[in-house]
């Protein structure tokens, strides 16, 4: 990507007092890179998207045909999707995720295996040498490019799409952002049983997200920092985007992505004009 927010590990306000606490004990990552893999893996690689994935196959009935997921991770959509029977290509930037995805991939029944390619690229600016029945993106992976780069990202899409083919993006149904910045924690159970703590503090004059994780032990040695920092916008603009850079949005979809009922979520369904 080549607008990305900033190069490296953010140091985010919280990361900062934390690290300054612990000492020589600190290690500042992002949550997406070699050092921060173990927590990535331990929060995401069984978290469940049959919710999600169920919205998405609602919006492509039958067999759709070959299906491109971009900005995979490590699967949590793209194993459900495998389990309906679709054959997927799975996108993803990190190489130290992909590396972890095929791990997983490896383990798994080889009829799974057989229908599923994964790919290091980057999601806005890829050429793959094949159309597909459905390009789909899931929450949040938006939210990692900056204007420039959905404008690629709309670009490749459309050059991938099969004659009829759907784009379908799930994005985060946001509130009207407070004028002053928000902060909340919540700690979070890996699956090794570990205890992280999530921060997410929220900079509206910025349109920023920022996100810090780290040990609910304070004695972790070492004490694995994670930051990231994520772009927020509203639905009605990236659909305002999808329609210049052409495609018909066809669809909005409210839907809960957990079991607690309450609509988190949107389901963007988009063809080409």
């Amino acid at each position: 990507m080549t607008d990305q927010l900033e190069r490296g590990p953010a140091r985010t306000a919280h990361a900062g007092v934390l690290l300054s606490s612990v000492g020589e004990r600190g290690v500042l990552c992002d949550f997406y890179d070699e050092d921060g893999s173990d927590t990535y893996r331990d929060l995401i690689q069984d978290s469940d998207g049959t919710l999600e994935t169920r919205e998405f196959a609602a919006r492509v009935p039958g067999d759709p045909g070959p299906v491109l997921e971009l900005a995979a991770g490590m699967g949590r959509l793209t194993f459900p999707f495998l389990e309906l029977g679709w054959e997927m290509t799975a996108l993803e930037l990190s190489a130290t995720v992909v590396a972890a995805f095929r791990k997983r991939l490896a383990e798994a029944p080889s009829d799974l295996r057989k229908r599923c390619t994964v790919v290091q690229g980057d999601m806005s600016a890829f050429a793959l040498g094949k159309r597909f029945g459905a390009v789909v993106i899931s929450s949040g992976s938006v939210n990692e490019l900056g204007e420039a780069d959905r404008k690629g990202l709309y670009a490749s899409v459309l050059e991938h799409l099969a004659p009829g083919g759907k784009f379908l993006l799930s994005l985060e149904l946001t509130k009207p952002v407070d004028a002053e910045p928000v902060e909340r924690s919540q700690e979070l159970s890996g699956r090794s049983g570990r205890r992280h703590v999530l921060h997410v503090k929220i900079l509206p004059s910025e349109e920023i997200q920022e996100i810090t994780i780290y040990p609910a032990d304070e004695t972790a040695d070492p004490f694995v920092v994670c930051t990231h920092r994520r772009r927020l916008f509203t639905v009605d603009r990236i659909v305002r985007e999808l329609g210049q850079a052409g495609f018909d949005v066809v669809a909005r979809k409210p839907f809960a992505s957990t079991g607690g009922g309450r609509d988190d979520m949107v389901l963007v369904e988009a063809q080409r004009s």
